[in-house]
């Protein structure tokens, strides 16, 4: 009986090439399990990953005894036929190119899906969730008080004894932690200076690089000092390798990612030694999962404390506006961009009222979506120039789970 269960909440949808139809597969040919990359897709770039013959719907995901609660859409929670409708759109591409879609609702994922690219144990690209990450990596430092919340408010170069601050660019010196996490330092930089950089990395080497950009920043002034994307994760990235003990790559690794029993993940190294902070990570969806999940439980992990919830609490609050005149993923229901330590926020607008989302964001439609007041989190992957995930959120998933 819990097999004929098991395949009833089960959707197996082929995707045919250059048909916008979609063909239902039996559960059989399935056998109820998420589609996994071979050997040799691994290690393919993602572009080279072929698509997948049948796209993966599951209402009932299964425990893979990796830390995550699993429950039943529609059973536990949540509007089953809205979401599988919404997944059969997905899955003939209506809704551009997404390679995953997860629902976890109260602590449990009640749905997993697989599309294109996706594959459930395959790292998929993160783009700029990097940053979300490395944020985190900032509030474990805290939690075991290799910093504190009060050094978010001192100047960034009070943590670095290997600068000479008698080369600073005006200003500079005073730049805080705190700014350097919401992309506040007031930095400016032209593109071929930064091409220079990238061209003759040598003097950028750990510290080098913090040293290279106060040098050649034009002054720091309060006019300046505006929410700028992209200035930022290094500098904190730095700050993180010179308070832990050892590398902040392996700080990363065994304090922060082993912690959630993360280990199949990929995190390149930038040209000055020290892991990215802005890109180039990539994690599995289930991985997502579990980072949505230590940010929705206020910094725990299976009880164990792992970040302060006062700094989840400001990492994932709108500390500032940033605009919407150039709205990532939203849309006529997706409004009041802001930002945090590293993690975005919008209000998604369903029916009469709005929802106050965090979210971690990365190009082509890399997401971490939080909904505190509905205990609800969507993660989603794509590789789509423009994603509508924020609005598809707003106008098909709220639905769903709104009572």
């Amino acid at each position: 009986m819990a097999i004929n269960l098991k395949f009833k909440s089960l959707i197996a949808v082929a995707i045919l090439s250059g048909f916008s139809s979609v063909a239902a597969a039996s559960a059989e040919e399935t056998k109820g399990l998420a589609p996994e990359a071979t050997v040799a897709e691994a290690e393919l770039s993602f572009r080279d990953i072929p698509y997948l013959e049948n796209a993966f719907i599951d209402t009932a995901p299964v425990d893979r005894k990796d830390g995550l609660v699993v429950g039943e859409l529609g059973v536990d929670s949540g509007n089953k036929a809205m979401i599988l409708q919404l997944a059969q759109e997905i899955a003939d591409n209506e809704h551009g190119y997404f390679d995953s879609l997860l629902i976890a609702h109260k602590g449990k994922l009640i749905f997993e899906s697989y599309y294109n690219r996706g594959r459930i144990n395959l790292p998929h690209f993160q783009a700029s969730a990097t940053k979300s990450y490395t944020s985190l990596a900032l509030g474990r430092a805290i939690q075991l008080g290799y910093l504190t919340m009060a050094d978010l408010d001192k100047p960034l170069v009070s943590f670095l004894k290997d600068i000479d601050r008698a080369k600073f660019a005006d200003g500079a010196e005073k730049i805080t932690l705190q700014q350097a996490l919401t992309m506040t330092t007031g930095i400016r930089i032209s593109g071929d200076k930064w091409k220079e950089f990238e061209d003759n990395p040598g003097p950028l080497k750990g510290q080098g690089l913090v040293q290279t950009i106060f040098e050649h920043s034009a002054p720091i002034t309060a006019e300046s000092q505006s929410f700028l994307y992209g200035t930022g994760p290094m500098l904190v990235m730095t700050v993180i390798e010179t308070a832990v003990p050892g590398t902040a790559a392996d700080f990363i690794k065994n304090e922060l990612l082993g912690k959630m029993g993360i280990t199949n993940y990929g995190w390149r190294t930038h040209y000055n030694g020290l892991p990215e902070a802005g890109w180039r990570t990539k994690m599995t969806s289930r991985a997502m999962v579990k980072v949505g999940t230590l940010v929705s439980n206020n910094g725990k992990w299976n009880g164990e404390q792992l970040i302060p919830a006062a700094f989840i609490a400001k990492a994932t609050s709108r500390i500032l506006y940033t605009g919407d005149d150039d709205p990532f993923g939203g849309g006529k229901d997706v409004s009041n961009y802001g930002y945090g330590y590293f993690w975005w926020n919008v209000d998604l607008k369903y029916g009469n009222k709005s929802y106050f989302s965090a979210n971690a964001q990365g190009g082509l439609g890399q997401f971490i979506i939080l909904i505190e007041e509905l205990d609800l989190m969507v993660v989603a992957t794509a590789h789509d120039r423009e994603p509508s995930t924020l609005q598809k959120t707003a106008d098909r998933i709220l639905p769903a789970f709104v009572k």
